[in-house]
């Protein structure tokens, strides 16, 4: 934790009366961006949307109090600015509530201690605050609840950090809050920690390079730290990448210049890193981030240099709250942070929306066209199978239910249904590299298959599908042979291992075992691959569909009917999200798998509709779709019953089952 007078001397006198101002101003702010083009023919593999440039404004509303080295979560639609340390040098307790529509931001409660250079997350409706300090630091964890009631926020002590800890960062990611930087008094902490509860954390990884003040922001499952101050006491470049579900983290990028004492927002599929200190002065700059090609640009500046501030957001707009100004003076501004199309304002929730819905490319399983497609998200045609120098393989190319990339990019895997066979292709040769089954002829002895479906390459080299008709699952080896079955002993009924109720979802889980969607009686389980069930639950939907796995307990699945929908759900069974539009162009017939996104969004085949979409749980709208909706065809925008899908993004990674690679 930083003293106050150290604090003073991080930000050079940049704007000497912009600290106290109110100023009516939005900037828009520099941005590369890329041209555009039509739909239709083959293309390179650029993304030619232009990137989304940040606008920054002045809001309205104004802090109170000056305050600088605050905590900040949302929650409930909320900011809850926690702490930090006033222009009188002394800590604070309060608690502040920001909202995107309302006034000034408002007293909301009080933490039991003052602190400043803590970190805050929202899990389960409760805004934990991890650590922080005022002449040192602390251990404690406290639970904020209560703060929409009139009587303000109560904290409560429910748990306590492995050691001290000050100058650290938190975020959520699923329903864990992820906890990482820091100084314990000694040293730098290393320890990236993991809690539901707060009660008690587990240790889900260990950063590269250990540092204090970053910036983070979490996005999908994985979270980012850019910058902070290394051991050295200098500002580092480097941004790094942690995984905890696998316990990975490395470093994946380099900042324009060294920086600490950022914040960040996720917001638009990018992050963005707002201010700091650079070279001991703060600055004014913005830093785009793209998850998906791991590159950091400068994007723009801010209405005034500004370090040891903190940022949230309240659906698509970011916040910037306090911090140092100029002369290292705390600040009672509130800058907000929103995304403008280079091509021109962006619209709410636009079905033709040219926003970047994806990073990557998306491969399409159009089955009714008998073709696998891969498009950008200007909606080119990259790649197509078959075609005239991609020849199908004997018995032809037909009904392709699914397809998954594997080999990190250089391959495809895909169960054609009708088919009954399951094919392995090379990428982008289109070459038949392996396969299983009888061309359109369906049987349950060895080497048939009876409509097969979600067929997966494993990492050992075995596949794994749904023999949905034959109520089984099969794993088979690379040499055709089946090495372990779960189902078709006891008839096609949920029991298993003996018998599963029509099976059409097998996704692989990143623990090595298998997340099983049973049609008949709306069944998903989570299986071992000898059939040992882990846990079971009996969804209120109609038929459930290639369900995966979110991380933190939750998970997403289709249903597969007419209106259909789309789920989140615990093991419990309790339906956490849902987007079911029962008419209208919203709405989905028979959707056969959903998926998140890495940026957040949620992609979407609608089967019998002919489109691929993509929505934002935020909002419920359609942001994008590759198809005309209830028009088939086979030219530029158009499909046949869509039925799969999948995302390669840069250094061949498929974030959409990284179980598989």
């Amino acid at each position: 934790m930083a003293t106050a007078r150290r604090r003073r001397r991080l930000a050079a006198a940049l704007l000497a009366a912009a600290g106290g101002a109110v100023l009516v101003l939005v900037l828009v702010l520099h941005a590369t961006g890329g041209g555009g083009g039509s739909s239709g023919g083959e293309r390179g593999v650029a993304d030619a949307d232009p990137d989304p440039r940040p606008v920054a404004a002045f809001a309205a509303q104004r802090l109170p109090t000056a305050i600088s080295g605050e905590a900040i979560a949302q929650a409930r639609g909320h900011l809850l600015v926690i702490g930090g340390l006033t222009a009188a040098d002394t800590s604070s307790r309060q608690v502040l509530r920001l909202s995107d529509t309302g006034p000034a931001p408002a007293w909301a409660g009080a933490l039991r201690q003052p602190l400043h250079d803590a970190a805050a997350a929202t899990i389960g409706g409760r805004t934990m605050v991890f650590g922080g300090g005022s002449a040192t630091s602390t251990d404690a964890i406290e639970a904020v609840s209560g703060y929409g009631s009139g009587a303000g926020a109560k904290a409560r002590l429910v748990g306590r950090l492995p050691a001290p800890r000050s100058d650290l960062a938190a975020t959520r990611v699923g329903r864990r809050a992820i906890v990482l930087g820091g100084y314990d008094g000694s040293a730098l902490a290393r320890d990236v920690l993991a809690t539901r509860s707060g009660r008690r954390l587990r240790t889900v990884a260990r950063l590269p390079i250990p540092v204090r003040y970053p910036a983070v922001a979490g996005v999908g499952a994985e979270v980012y730290a850019f910058g902070g101050e290394t051991a050295s006491g200098k500002p580092t470049r480097a941004i790094q990448r942690i995984d905890p579900a696998s316990g990975r983290a490395r470093v994946v990028g380099r900042l324009p210049v060294a920086t600490a004492h950022a914040s960040a927002i996720a917001i638009g599929g990018d992050v963005y890193v707002l201010g700091g200190t650079v070279r001991g002065a703060a600055t004014d700059r913005i830093v785009a981030f793209d998850p998906a090609t791991s590159r950091a640009r400068i994007a723009g500046r801010l209405p005034i240099a500004v370090t040891n501030a903190a940022a949230g957001a309240i659906g698509s707009t970011g916040y910037l709250v306090g911090g140092l100004g100029a002369g290292g003076h705390p600040v009672a501004s509130v800058i907000t942070i929103r995304l403008r199309s280079a091509a021109g304002p962006r619209h709410a929730a636009p079905a033709s929306s040219s926003a970047r819905p994806f990073p990557g490319r998306l491969l399409i399983a159009d089955r009714g066209n008998n073709r696998l497609l891969l498009v950008d998200p200007a909606k080119h045609v990259l790649w197509r199978y078959p075609s005239r120098s991609r020849r199908a393989p004997p018995g032809g190319f037909y009904f392709p239910d699914d397809a998954f990339f594997t080999h990190h990019g250089r391959g495809i895997i895909s169960n054609q249904e009708q088919n009954e066979t399951i094919v392995q292709l090379a990428f982008p040769s289109g070459k038949v590299t392996w396969r299983y089954g009888h061309p359109k002829i369906a049987g349950a002895s060895a080497g048939y298959l009876h409509e097969p479906d979600d067929a997966y390459l494993l990492r050992d080299g075995t596949v794994t599908a749904a023999d949905a008709q034959n109520c089984r699952l099969l794993w088979i080896g690379p040499s055709r042979r089946v090495t372990s079955q779960v189902g078709n002993t006891g008839g096609c009924t949920h029991d298993p291992p003996h018998a599963l109720a029509g099976p059409n979802g097998d996704t692989p889980l990143p623990n090595g075992n298998f997340l099983v969607s049973e049609t008949t009686g709306s069944w998903i389980d989570e299986l071992t691959r000898s059939g040992k069930i882990i846990w079971t639950v009996r969804l209120p939907i109609a038929y459930p569909s290639d369900p995966q796995p979110l991380g933190g307990g939750r998970y997403l699945v289709a249903d597969y009917s007419r209106p259909g929908g789309i789920y989140e759900f615990d093991r419990e069974g309790r339906i956490l999200w849902s987007y079911h539009p029962a008419s209208g162009t919203g709405m989905l017939d028979h959707p056969s798998l959903a998926v998140r996104l890495p940026n957040g969004l949620i992609a979407a085949n609608d089967d019998y509709r002919d489109r691929v979409v993509v929505i934002d749980p935020r909002t419920e709208h359609i942001v994008w779709q590759y198809g005309r909706t209830d028009r088939t065809g086979t030219g530029a925008d158009r499909l046949n019953t869509p039925d799969g899908i999948d995302l390669l993004t840069s250094g061949g990674r498929t974030p959409l089952h990284p179980a598989t690679g």
